[in-house]
């Protein structure tokens, strides 16, 4: 291919044909894929459902994504290998090059494949992947965007260290490879059962009356879950549909009780949502103190008290004439 009298080696006019073709190409697929995602984005404005809206975006634009690259592969496949011998050789040697050089990328496209195919989460859901927890806000071809979130107290030594003392925000965006749902499991928060069994533990001296120190706790409990359970029952019996669950599983609160060689703990089991745990558990410690203290019953805590102490003498003795304990 010759321009203004230079020579290009290895460039012929079909060559330049098939690049300038190609670029037409890339163009017209971009154009069209910003097109297609604004009227997505300006016909979903009237939706009343804020949530609906945005699952209804975000599936949009995976729509859109995964068409333009279909689109793209299939138009650059036949312009440049119209012959099927020259495909077929193409083919394997581009194969063998990825296979070796992008094996973390191809297993994280594969990862997002099976994350739409195998509803294993989507935008919103509340995940445990790769060590981080929090709430899906993003998903890409090979990475998953997450609004990291804290752990309660009792989970404060699992990786990574959270500063949050309970499952809110901490304000760290987390990107996590999708690849990460084959090396590690993912926990799902609200996919099937949009809801969570808390405890809340109470220990209470030996000689105070535990079966009314119960009875509050059953009864903070049906004030503030009653409306839950409800929800949370229906949501049980369609699980059991499409899983096996034992008919021992239940969702009304419940107290066990447990003897120890300081106190007796009583641990209120009760149900909550997979959302808002903090200031329902809030809530309920206010009223199960307030109730206590109108029954004079207080907590029991790991404090001593020295009951007797054993005499103490002091006996000085010295040689020295001058000192003042023989004057």
């Amino acid at each position: 291919m010759d321009i203004l009298g230079i020579k290009f080696l290895g460039v012929s006019g079909e060559t330049g044909r098939k690049l300038l073709i190609t670029l037409i190409l890339i163009v017209v697929v971009l154009v069209l894929r910003g097109v297609i995602g604004w009227l997505l984005r300006h016909l979903r404005e009237g939706v009343a459902d804020k949530g609906g809206n945005e699952r209804a975006r975000f599936w949009g634009r995976q729509g859109v994504s995964l068409a333009a690259l279909v689109v793209l592969v299939a138009g650059l496949v036949s312009i440049w290998f119209d012959n099927p011998g020259r495909l077929a050789s193409a083919a394997g040697l581009i194969t063998a090059g990825i296979a070796v050089a992008l094996q973390r990328v191809i297993t994280s496209f594969a990862a997002y494949l099976i994350i739409l195919r195998g509803r294993v989460f989507t935008v919103g859901d509340r995940i445990t992947m790769g060590g981080v927890r929090g709430d899906v806000v993003s998903l890409g071809f090979m990475q998953t965007t997450v609004m990291e979130m804290g752990e309660p107290p009792g989970e404060q030594a699992d990786p990574p260290a959270s500063w949050v003392a309970a499952r809110q925000y901490t304000g760290r965006i987390v990107r996590v490879t999708n690849d990460k749902i084959f090396d590690s499991p993912v926990y799902n928060y609200t996919r099937s059962f949009p809801y969570l069994w808390e405890e809340i533990h109470i220990p209470i001296r030996y000689g105070d009356d535990y079966e009314e120190v119960e009875r509050i706790l059953l009864d903070v409990a049906r004030k503030h879950t009653s409306e839950l359970e409800q929800k949370a029952a229906a949501s049980l019996d369609e699980l059991r549909h499409t899983l096996f669950l034992p008919d021992t599983v239940s969702v009304s609160p419940r107290v066990y009780v447990t003897l120890t060689d300081n106190w007796i703990a009583l641990a209120l089991r009760f149900i909550a949502p997979q959302r808002g745990v903090r200031p329902l558990k809030d809530a309920m410690s206010r009223d199960i103190w307030s109730g206590m203290q109108a029954a004079k019953i207080g907590l029991a805590s790991g404090t001593y008290e020295i009951v007797g102490v054993p005499p103490l003498r002091v006996d000085v003795t010295t040689d020295d004439a001058r000192s003042p304990l023989k004057q």
